[in-house]
């Protein structure tokens, strides 16, 4: 009851927002799912962030084993119960969450710049440069994105940034060729044609005209790959190739947890993959609201 008049009084002490109808927020928020996995991701990022404070048991959040409380079912105690090490499972979801959703955005970030740029390059610029970017674009496409990751992260040391190099080197190319078509089609628009009769230079009018319009489908697709990018984080570390213990990382839990569920300690696998299915579900969802707000032709959709 004190939450809720404390929440009601926040909602009465912040500024009024007026949402013009038929905006993109406005679309947006008529998407009951897509509002719900925004609320959902804030929140567990926010729990991330303050993982070291919300649990009581932050030492074993990073490792450190309790063996005393080994395999202890879920109890006040510990809400959803300790695994082999008798480290608490939230503890260690929550600080998870932390290398999970950074790593997420970070490969993501880094494949959309790389992308972008490199597909509004080609795009622009067509000829030689088009044929060369767009090439090296195919050697990549050519290889499973997960079997490309596993192979590069096999070469190199077993680590967070390792894996997020590796997975980061099979996502740019997607984006390279996204922002090629947008660009296909910005570019012989009257305000690009205006830039170049003004005399612009040509890699001004990349940066400054064409990157900024071609964005929107981009990160919207970006919203969508966050998901994919954590599954296939914890797919690597799942089969020993992403991060190695005790650093607290969703599919390692499910590996290392997954031979206890024939012997009753089904909580030990079984959280943690249910955080990363519940995550990936949300940015997938956040994802599809974004891209039916954005997209004037798929937002009567939500009407």
């Amino acid at each position: 009851m004190a939450t809720n008049r404390m929440v009601r009084r926040l909602l009465n002490l912040a500024p009024p927002v007026d949402i013009q109808a038929g905006s993109t927020v406005w679309y947006f928020r008529r998407d009951p799912w897509a509002v719900a996995s925004l609320v959902f991701v804030v929140v567990l990022a926010v729990l991330a962030v303050l993982a070291p404070w919300v649990t009581p048991y932050p030492d074993q959040g990073r490792g450190e084993p309790d063996i005393m409380h080994k395999l202890k079912a879920p109890s006040q105690a510990h809400p959803l119960g300790t695994d082999s090490l008798g480290r608490d499972v939230l503890a260690r979801i929550l600080f998870g969450a932390r290398n999970s959703l950074s790593a997420g955005v970070v490969i993501v970030g880094v494949s959309i710049v790389v992308g972008s740029v490199l597909g509004a390059v080609a795009g622009y610029f067509g000829g030689w440069a088009d044929e060369v970017i767009m090439r090296i674009t195919d050697i990549f496409l050519a290889f499973p994105p997960l079997l490309l990751a596993m192979t590069v992260a096999a070469v190199l040391q077993p680590n967070l940034k390792n894996a997020i190099l590796a997975i980061t080197l099979t996502w740019w190319p997607w984006y390279t060729r996204l922002a090629r078509a947008q660009t296909l089609s910005v570019r012989e628009r009257d305000f690009v044609r205006a830039a170049r009769g003004m005399g612009v230079n040509n890699l001004t009018i990349v940066m400054r005209h064409i990157v900024p319009n071609i964005l929107t489908p981009i990160l919207v697709q970006g919203t969508l790959d966050i998901g994919a990018a954590i599954i296939t984080l914890s797919s690597l570390s799942f089969l020993g190739l992403g991060v190695p213990p005790p650093t607290p990382e969703w599919g390692a839990m499910v590996r290392d947890g997954r031979e206890y569920i024939q012997t009753g300690q089904w909580w030990v696998p079984s959280f943690p993959g249910l955080a990363l299915f519940l995550t990936t579900m949300a940015f997938n969802l956040l994802g599809d609201g974004l891209q039916v707000a954005t997209n004037p032709k798929t937002r009567g959709e939500t009407l």
